[in-house]
């Protein structure tokens, strides 16, 4: 995949929306969350060899309730049905807001 100065060029960019697109309503569903609910999903690419590489990074604000931000050691792409089962089973610290 071909980057810009600033990240993904186009294809990249419509190629992480259609994957975002794709795992929000599966994590909509898994956590049975109300259609007021907004859900983030971004791919974070670190260079740093301290860091784990590529993880999919989701937040989910749900209304009255504080945000809760999840992580998979993976690329949107290869994000599951199941790898999200397994990392919403565990339970994430919220993070301050919401």
């Amino acid at each position: 995949m071909r980057f810009g100065l600033f990240g993904k060029g186009g294809a990249g960019k419509a190629q992480t929306s259609e994957q975002a697109g794709r795992i929000k309503p599966l994590v909509r569903e898994l956590l049975g969350l109300p259609d007021a609910a907004a859900i983030a999903v971004n791919e974070i690419v670190c260079a740093d060899p301290a860091c784990p590489g590529t993880e999919t990074v989701i937040l989910v604000m749900n209304p009255g309730e504080k945000t809760r931000a999840f992580k998979l050691q993976m690329e949107m792409a290869d994000v599951t049905r199941e790898a999200l089962q397994d990392m919403l089973n565990a339970s994430p610290q919220p993070t301050a807001g919401g």
